[in-house]
């Protein structure tokens, strides 16, 4: 049945149960959803309707029907766009009218509408008319309004994208004109000159709020034109929409309402101006101390509705916080980060402030029954961004990880394949998320001819709860996964989420490593050196073996090959040798083997950059390096920190356990970060933005190092590495990260490989950079070692009398020729060299030769075979070695 065509209902259910069952779907609908995959019925468009929001850069899906019941129907969504990730921008270039598409679905072209030519031609219009009259206009118009008032003095003046440049601004001679001034905004105009901005701003010693927000100056300059614009202007309580540390009364009445361009504000403190506040917005206010005289109580008695998202206030201690709020008697209605300074659960902060009734907009009893730790329903959305000089495919590749979904395809013959992303048409692109969602989606493989090959992807949509007419129908983008698995930071990806909480994580988890140092370890002391498995009467070693380079390349006459690895004295596998396949086979732990217990902690990428991190904190030769499924949080901390203080944020993922660069990408999007979790666990590491280059290419190195004990350590190192090359030129053109022959190394399997032996690259090398190789060879020695080492250090447990093990180390050099450790491999293909090295792993390693030549000569094949021409580089156990060349 399974290779036949799908006839009945019978059929269908018997070729995708399993698919049926992990899917969720109710059983109750699966005829239903029978019957629409066997006819293509595409009905969704009788039942729902899209409509535009969020001033038309969002889409949102309503029901149209009156009425639908749970689990009651089902409906099938088409894919618009289906795609492996390295081909994502190639298609988008090539296939007719798929950017266009999809730059309309996402909602990045709404500045190429129709509506786009009379756009123009009226900014045309604004761009000809003489600015400075303009101005001029402007200011009689408030001169003439204040005098209407009863006043001579202009206290509030909005001079908003008006052109206005640094000349301009001087010449207007504001600060004469307007001397008594409370509040002045200069948003949007072309101010590039902070010594100019300064000057003129600081004449307004009256000021209490400075808007300065898009103009070029604050990209132009540090935090000193802030600096020096807050002494210039002592009494700033609001600079740039940020709080000031002099924030007072005047710019709470601001945020609530009180005082604006119709009511300046009054500044007779025996009053009380706040007393009639009910509604408190402080969102985004950039606010550390919220412990002021002026937020308490005594001047808000009647405040029964407070924002405090997106402040860090990291001044004030948790505890201090939820004390000052419960003072406030008459709160009812409370909107903050959560994780954020209340704290990491929503049912803590509930259970601190027992007299809210709201929470985030979700009723506090409704939190309190279902016990939801973390609430989302009122996080502000992610928009795309995008200039107007952006073609369709970059605002796409922009936008895309707002809208993309996943799947692996895994049979038997596509094991090892990356994953399948893929966009929902409109109707499916339009369910926006909620933390209780009344829809549920998931992706599904119709086999119209009962077997994968033939499937055909589309997307299964069912209603979860009852809806009425009218009501916006949503899905849980992180359908299944809580706090566990790290849901509030994954939100991330779509939403705005407090930083502040997660720079403090970041803070936290840097000053851990920072307090970090090398762990001694007495096993040294404790355990002899490893002696030589030569024996003395001159008897043969049985080596069993499963790789075919051993069996051909092992002819020296102390060896004979076994069939039988209960017979053998070394096994030299492929196989992870642990303790079911040791009963399995009759291993027993008196033979040699070629791998050591608890290897996983080198040569698994997580683990790897644990043990570093445990021993070393963070060593110079490791870039920052993040396991997804444990540190998300301080990942994120730290590219919020790069991001805020402008510096380079590119990163790359990397799987675990995959070769090959599976499932390997490089990105600056922090959206794309979080999505890339969906396709399997990985490590997120700083990306070496500027790394050496060999005419003008990146490349990497090989290294291998035989391991013949762990306690104390004993390791050799080749002589030979190989040079692995990219193919094309490097860049960091953004365009540029889905070319894999630009921006990664192993051509082995995709692209053409570049051949460059050792002292070919070595000798090209020192005449491109005009460096001598072996100061770099020694740093990258001394690096290897340290690896080693902490393994040995934080798990002494990997040391075993009977183990030998090579491995692979590669390397990267940055533009100062500083070594950078990429991975650790698990290498037994390496063994092809056992031709020359079989004295070097099982003698006692007193008795290894020097070569004729320092570095090889040879082809990738033959160099393969002829690692092990180690020439005396052995590295000691007190760190001393022989010469390396």
């Amino acid at each position: 049945m399974a290779s036949s065509k799908i006839e009945s209902f019978e059929d269908f259910v018997e070729v995708h149960g399993i698919l049926l069952a992990a899917s969720g779907i109710p059983s109750s609908l699966y005829r239903q959803l029978f019957q629409k995959l066997s006819t293509e019925t595409f009905d969704g468009g009788n039942f729902f309707q899209v409509e535009p929001c969020q001033e038309g850069r969002q889409r949102k899906l309503l029901l149209t029907s009156d009425f639908m019941e749970k689990e009651s129907q089902v409906f099938l969504i088409d894919h618009a766009w289906t795609f492996r990730l390295s081909d994502a921008r190639k298609q988008l270039q090539e296939i007719p009218g798929l950017a266009q598409r999809m730059a309309s679905l996402m909602c990045v072209d709404l500045d190429l509408t129709s509506d786009s030519e009379e756009v123009n031609l009226e900014c045309k219009d604004v761009h000809e008319n003489d600015t400075k009259g303009k101005l001029e206009e402007i200011i009689e118009t408030e001169i003439h309004e204040a005098q209407e008032k009863g006043s001579d003095d202009v206290m509030w003046l909005e001079l908003d994208e008006l052109d206005i440049d640094d000349a301009m601004l001087s010449s207007l001679d504001l600060s004469n004109k307007f001397p008594n001034l409370v509040a002045l905004s200069l948003f949007g105009n072309k101010l590039q000159n902070a010594e100019t901005v300064v000057q003129e701003v600081s004449k307004f010693k009256n000021l209490r709020a400075l808007w300065l927000n898009e103009n070029p100056v604050l990209q132009n300059c540090d935090g000193q034109m802030e600096d020096a614009i807050l002494q210039g202007i002592q009494r700033l309580e609001i600079y740039n929409s940020c709080f000031t540390n002099k924030f007072s009364q005047w710019a709470l009445g601001f945020c609530g309402g009180i005082y604006g361009k119709d009511n300046p504000g009054c500044f007779d403190y025996t009053v009380r101006p706040l007393e009639s506040v009910t509604s408190l917005d402080l969102s985004n206010r950039c606010i550390h101390n919220l412990l002021n005289e002026t937020f308490s109580p005594t001047e808000l008695p009647s405040l029964s509705y407070l924002n405090l998202r997106g402040n860090p206030l990291d001044q004030n201690s948790v505890t201090d916080l939820l004390k000052l709020l419960k003072e406030f008697t008459c709160l009812r209605s409370l909107e903050v980060d959560i994780p954020g300074p209340l704290g990491r659960s929503a049912i803590e902060i509930l259970e601190s402030l027992p007299s809210l009734s709201k929470m985030n907009g979700v009723s506090a009893s409704k939190i309190l029954e279902t016990g939801k730790h973390v609430i989302d329903s009122m996080l502000q959305p992610h928009l795309p961004k995008w200039t107007p000089d952006d073609s369709l495919a970059d605002r796409v590749i922009g936008a895309m990880w707002l809208y993309l979904m996943t799947y692996r395809l895994a049979d038997e013959e596509k094991i090892d394949e990356t994953s399948v992303w893929y966009v929902m048409d409109e109707l499916g692109s339009a369910l926006r998320h909620s933390d209780e969602p009344n829809f549920r989606v998931s992706p599904f493989l119709f086999m119209a001819e009962g077997k994968l090959a033939s499937a055909i992807s589309f997307t299964v949509l069912w209603p979860t709860q009852n809806v009425n007419k009218g009501e916006e129908c949503t899905r849980d983008f992180l359908f299944g996964i809580g706090e566990d698995k790290q849901r509030s930071a994954r939100l991330r990806a779509w939403f705005h989420t407090p930083q502040s909480y997660f720079i403090q994580e970041y803070g936290k988890y840097c000053q851990q490593l920072g307090s970090r140092s090398s762990v001694s370890t007495s096993l040294s002391a404790e355990v002899p050196s490893t002696g030589s498995l030569i024996r003395k009467d001159g008897s043969l070693l049985r080596v069993y073996t499963d790789i075919p380079q051993v069996d051909e390349f092992l002819t020296r006459s102390e060896f004979v090959l076994t069939n039988d690895p209960k017979d053998a004295d070394i096994i030299w596998t492929y196989m992870q040798v642990d303790e079911e396949v040791k009963k399995a086979t009759g291993i027993t732990d008196r033979q040699y083997i070629n791998q050591f217990p608890f290897e996983a902690c080198l040569v698994m990428k997580h683990h790897l950059a644990a043990t570093v991190q445990k021993a070393y904190g963070s060593p110079e030769w490791l870039q920052p390096t993040y396991n997804l499924e444990t540190h998300l949080s301080q990942l994120i901390g730290d590219y919020s920190v790069r991001e805020r203080d402008r510096l380079d944020n590119l990163w790359i993922l990397k799987p675990w356990n995959m070769a090959r660069t599976i499932d390997t990408t490089v990105t600056s999007d922090i959206s794309a970060i979080i999505r890339l979790m969906e396709t399997g666990p990985k490590i997120c590491q700083k990306y070496i933005e500027h790394p050496a280059l060999f005419h003008g290419k990146k490349f990497d190195l090989r290294y291998v190092v035989l391991v013949r004990q762990i306690c104390p350590l004993e390791i050799f190192l080749s002589d030979v590495f190989w040079v692995r090359l990219a193919n094309n030129p490097y860049s960091l053109d953004k365009r540029t990260l889905f070319e894999y022959e630009t921006h990664f190394t192993v051509m082995n399997y995709i692209g053409k490989m570049i051949h460059k032996n050792t002292p070919e690259f070595v000798m090209e090398f020192e005449e491109e950079h005009k460096v001598k190789w072996l100061d770099i060879h020694q740093r990258i020695r001394k690096m290897i070692r340290a690896v080693f080492e902490s393994a040995a250090m934080v798990h002494p447990e990997m040391h075993s009398s009977t183990s030998r093990a090579m491995y692979g180390i590669d390397v990267m050099l940055d533009s100062s020729f500083q070594p950078k450790l990429l991975e650790v491999t698990y290498c037994p293909d390496c063994t092809r060299a056992c031709k020359y090295d079989t004295e070097a792993v099982v003698g006692n390693g007193e008795t290894i030769k020097d070569t004729e030549s320092a570095f090889c000569s040879m082809s990738e094949a033959e160099g393969v075979k002829c690692w092990a021409k180690i020439s005396g580089l052995r590295a000691s156990s007190d760190g001393s070695s022989d010469p390396p060349f």
